[in-house]
């Protein structure tokens, strides 16, 4: 069995030959102090993955649209603690916008986020701009070079990764979007739902895309940062729409909660999603039971993820990575369709636990 077909199986909830492994995602910094600045391929090739490559579409603006949007940004240098930071102003016909950020040789974060006000939500949903087209040429060229030896995933179009919900906090900052909710509730509805267009309007142009699955929602929707009341709520009803959306241009649904979510499974189905990551084990700050999340909804849902990278890969051994293997896969055979994959990113660790991990992987035959 290929690795795609092996993946493709786990994605339709069924057992293929025998576990199915990737990483989530590939960090430059461990790319280039681990690997000798090997590329997403060749690290892939390099340990034996099941190759997941995360590729999305390029877009297609309008002039006119661009002209309203226009962006200065400022490169403020590297400060006393090795931080590099920036800060960027967007003048549209109606006034300016203004965030900034930081990031390090490891990640990168805001510091200040786009909108702080609802009049500047309305700048911000009239001139931001939108796609006339979207370019699936990465997309082709990435399924192509996977070939027999994976998937592609996307992100959907938006400000920032995943839901409505997810991009509205990104937007605004998490703390700032989870008071909104609670003191006015029908702006964030207003919100969520201009958001949600444009990503339906986008999504739309995706007709015809090689990809095999899209990655929603995020962490700012997990139990440990909102209630399930408020997902049901804020997260449910934007994410039925989008996940249909995409069920219509043939992709498969992952939802994105890198946090606590066993008082979310229920919700993840009923939003319609297809799939759920990923899985964090409390090791890692989450709350996952991989077992019970695979006894209660493994028959609806697809798993990527459980796996503690913290414990098994950056702080680990080759022996104590085997054993977290064997633990998830003894905790999802009977139930679910699985892919073995850490929780999150990763930045450190030595080499050889990522070999030790997909060589279990190959042991755990269905």
């Amino acid at each position: 069995m290929t690795s795609r077909e092996r993946m493709l199986i786990a994605l339709q909830n069924g057992r293929p030959d025998r576990l199915p492994c990737q990483v989530h995602g590939w960090m430059g910094y461990y790319l280039n102090h681990y690997l000798g600045g090997k590329d997403w391929y060749e690290a892939n090739e390099m340990f034996g993955l099941d190759h997941a490559i995360y590729v999305s579409p390029d877009y297609i603006y309008d002039e006119k649209d661009i002209a309203k949007w226009e962006t200065k940004r400022i490169d403020l240098g590297v400060d006393e603690r090795g931080q590099h930071n920036w800060e960027e102003t967007i003048t549209t016909p109606k006034g300016t916008l203004h965030h900034a950020g930081a990031s390090n040789q490891i990640t990168s974060w805001k510091t200040e986020p786009l909108i702080k006000t609802e009049q500047e939500f309305e700048m911000w949903n009239e001139f931001s701009p939108v796609p006339v087209a979207a370019d699936l040429t990465r997309v082709r060229k990435a399924h192509n070079e996977v070939g027999d030896r994976g998937i592609v995933r996307s992100h959907p179009f938006g400000p920032g990764q995943g839901s409505p919900w997810q991009m509205f906090c990104i937007l605004t900052g998490t703390e700032k979007a989870i008071f909104i909710a609670l003191d006015t509730p029908d702006f964030l509805h207003h919100a969520l739902d201009a958001i949600l267009r444009k990503t339906l309007q986008v999504t739309e142009m995706w007709e015809g895309t090689p990809a095999d699955i899209v990655e929603t929602d995020g962490g700012a929707g997990s139990n440990t940062v909102i209630s399930p009341a408020m997902f049901e709520e804020f997260c449910v009803p934007y994410d039925q729409k989008q996940n249909a959306a995409f069920h219509e241009v043939g992709l498969k649904v992952v939802c994105h909660l890198c946090g606590g979510l066993m008082q979310m499974l229920d919700l993840v189905v009923q939003a319609g999603a297809d799939g759920l990551e990923t899985m964090t084990p409390p090791g890692m700050g989450g709350d996952c039971n991989l077992q019970e999340a695979s006894r209660r909804v493994g028959d609806k849902l697809f798993f990527i993820g459980g796996f503690d990278q913290n414990a098994g890969f950056e702080q680990g051994t080759p022996q104590r990575a085997r054993e977290l293997v064997f633990e998830c896969f003894e905790a999802t055979k009977d139930h679910a369709g699985y892919i073995c994959a850490p929780s999150d990113h990763f930045f450190h660790g030595n080499p050889e636990n990522i070999k030790a991990f997909v060589n279990a992987c190959k042991e755990c035959v269905y």
